[in-house]
C-alpha cells in the first residue's frame, strides 16, 4: 500500500527529471525564474486539500466558516481592539457629494489617513471600499482612485495615472456621483505612508517576518477594517458595502471578499489565475519584490487563487481579465474562471457571477469596462 501511494509522486519526479541515482546530485539549486530546482515536484505535490472542489467537504457553509478562518490565521495580524477615532483633516464640496481626507487607526499599530466621499442626498447610502493597484508608482495610493486636492503635483501625477490606465476618470468621484459612499486608504508604501522605492518591498517584506508579522497579511487585515469602519459609518447601510480594486487592487477585492462577511458585492480587475498557471518562468509573480504584497505564507499548501476567491460565494462577484494582459497569462485565467464557476454553480448562484475576457485589452481598466463594471455594481448594491 505504501508503494502504491507514492506511485504519483514517482511519476511526477520522473517526469520533471529531478529523481537521481545514488552516485548522482543537484548541480544548480535555482532555475530560470528564481525558481527551487525542484519546483515541478512542489508543484506537483499542491493538491489543494482545502479547496471546496477538493472533494474533502460536503457542507458549503461549514467549509465556507473552516476556508474563511484558516485565510484569517494566515494574515498573521491580530485583531485590533482600538477605536477607529476618525478625524477630520480637509474637506471639499464636488457638487453633488463631498470629498474628505481624515485620519484613523486602522489597526491598534498604524493611524493612516483615508479619503472619503459621501453624496449630499438623504443616506443610508450603498458604499464602496477601492483598493488602489501597485503598478511600481509609490508617490500616490489612494489618489489613483479619488481625485486629490490640495496639492498641485499629486493632481497631475493622479491625473495620469488615471490617464493611461482609467480613461482619463477617477473611478471614486464616478461612483460617488451615482450615490456611493467611497473610501479609500494607502497600502504600507503608498501616498502619506511613502513613497518607497522598488527595491525596498523585498526588505519591507522581511522585516515585517522579521516582526512576527506579513506584509500582504497587513494589507489584508487593514482592508478589513476599511469595511468594518465605512460599515459603521452613520450614512452608510451596512448591508450595501461592496469592493472594487484593479491590478493588485483586484488581488485585494477578491481576497476581502473571502476574509469579511460584511462584503456584499465584489468588482476584480485584472488580477486572477491560478497558482499553476501564473508560477511560470518569466512571470511576475516570480519575481519577488511586489509579490510580497500577495504572498500569505502556507496558504497555497491549501487552497488555490480561485478556492480562496470561491470564499465569498455565492454573493455577487464580477471579474475581467484582459486578453493582452502579459501578467495573466489566458491559459492561467481560463483555469481559473472555470474553477470558481464550478463553485458559484454547486450553490445554483452561477447568475451572481460574472467573469470575462476582454481580448483587445491589457492591464488597464478603461471607459467600456466602467460602462459595464458600475451598473453591475447598481444591480446588486442599489435598493
Amino acid at each position: 500500500m505504501k508503494i502504491l501511494r507514492t506511485l504519483p509522486l514517482m511519476f511526477a519526479l520522473l517526469a520533471s527529471g529531478n529523481v537521481y541515482a545514488q552516485d548522482e546530485w543537484q548541480t544548480e539549486g535555482i532555475v530560470e525564474g528564481n525558481l527551487p530546482a525542484s519546483w515541478q515536484t512542489l508543484k506537483a505535490q499542491m493538491h489543494y486539500p482545502d479547496s471546496w472542489l477538493s472533494g474533502n467537504y460536503n457542507d458549503f457553509r461549514q467549509w465556507q466558516s473552516h476556508s474563511r478562518q484558516l485565510f484569517r490565521r494566515a494574515l498573521l495580524t491580530p485583531d485590533a481592539t482600538m477605536p477607529f477615532s476618525p478625524h477630520s483633516i480637509a474637506k471639499e464640496d464636488r457638487g453633488s457629494y463631498t470629498a474628505e481626507k481624515l485620519s484613523l487607526n486602522i489597526t491598534d499599530d498604524n493611524r493612516v489617513s483615508a479619503l472619503l466621499l459621501m453624496p449630499k442626498t438623504p443616506g443610508p447610502h450603498p458604499a464602496i471600499v477601492l483598493l488602489h493597484d501597485h503598478g511600481s508608482k509609490f508617490d500616490i495610493g489612494k489618489e489613483k482612485l479619488i481625485r486629490p486636492w490640495g496639492n498641485a503635483e499629486q493632481l497631475a501625477s493622479a491625473q495620469a495615472w488615471a490617464d493611461k490606465f482609467f480613461s482619463g476618470k477617477f473611478i471614486g468621484d464616478e461612483l460617488a456621483s451615482r450615490g456611493y459612499a467611497v473610501i479609500a486608504i494607502d497600502s504600507p508604501g503608498w501616498g502619506d505612508r511613502g513613497p518607497m522605492i522598488y527595491e525596498q518591498q523585498q526588505a519591507l517584506a522581511s522585516n515585517y517576518f522579521n516582526l512576527g508579522r506579513s506584509l500582504a497579511g497587513e494589507v489584508a487585515y487593514e482592508d478589513m477594517r476599511t469595511v468594518d469602519f465605512i460599515a459603521a459609518h452613520p450614512g452608510v447601510d451596512s448591508k450595501r458595502v461592496g469592493v472594487l480594486g484593479f491590478s493588485m487592487g483586484g488581488f485585494r477585492a477578491w481576497q476581502l471578499a473571502a476574509l469579511s462577511e460584511k462584503v456584499a458585492a465584489t468588482a476584480v480587475i485584472s488580477w486572477f489565475g491560478t497558482y499553476n498557471g501564473l508560477m511560470q518562468p518569466g512571470n511576475n509573480v516570480l519575481r519577488g519584490q511586489s509579490a510580497f504584497y500577495m504572498l500569505h505564507p502556507g496558504m497555497p499548501a491549501h487552497m488555490d487563487i480561485p478556492d480562496i476567491a470561491s470564499i465569498a460565494a455565492p454573493k455577487p462577484m464580477l471579474i475581467f481579465s484582459g486578453g493582452k494582459d502579459k501578467l495573466f497569462p489566458a491559459k492561467a485565467v481560463k483555469d481559473a474562471f472555470n474553477k470558481v464557476h464550478r463553485v458559484w454553480s454547486s450553490q445554483q448562484a452561477d447568475d451572481k457571477l460574472v467573469t470575462k475576457s476582454w481580448p483587445e485589452l491589457g492591464h488597464v481598466f478603461y471607459q467600456e469596462q466602467q460602462n459595464e463594471v458600475l451598473p453591475w455594481l447598481d444591480k446588486w448594491l442599489k435598493p
